[in-house]
């Protein structure tokens, strides 16, 4: 089964912030879908969403981009027992101080928080490459790429 990462934004205004994800996840051919659904505004649609894609039976990667106020990376990661990655947008709004929604989470509720759209791209290929030998050998291609473009001329 191929691997998808369900990028869900709380709010449209995010679409930029996600398709940078979403051309991250690209180049390592990872499939996305972006969605919008507000965990505050349409608590019962996303319960839905997240239960239709837990039930397709793909290695699925949550990634929820949302800030202010971020319910959205809780409430997925509460409903689903796949992996959730919180990607919070606009950061320097509210002096950077609506990062702890995503932080401080509930106990039993996990979900990672990662600053960058593409680290979180990254971070999301890592978990399915523990699985996937293809999607292992292409990271540690782009990890030598990193390590040449940082090696000493």
């Amino acid at each position: 089964m191929k691997e998808l990462v369900p990028i869900i934004l709380g709010s449209k205004s995010d679409e930029e912030h996600a398709r940078k994800i979403e051309a991250h996840l690209k180049e390592f051919g990872v499939e996305s879908q972006i969605k919008v659904c507000s965990a505050h505004k349409a608590p019962k649609e996303l319960l839905e969403l997240i239960h239709n894609y837990d039930k397709i039976g793909r290695p699925i990667v949550y990634i929820a981009v949302a800030g202010r106020s971020n319910a959205l990376g809780g409430v997925i990661d509460g409903a689903s027992t796949n992996p959730v990655i919180n990607n919070p947008p606009n950061l320097d709004k509210f002096g950077g101080m609506d990062i702890l929604s995503s932080l401080r989470m509930p106990s039993g509720i996990v979900p990672a928080t990662v600053l960058e759209p593409e680290n979180a791209a990254l971070f999301a290929v890592k978990l399915f490459a523990m699985n996937n030998p293809e999607l292992r050998k292409k990271l540690e291609e782009h990890k030598k790429k990193l390590a040449n473009a940082a090696a000493p001329k």
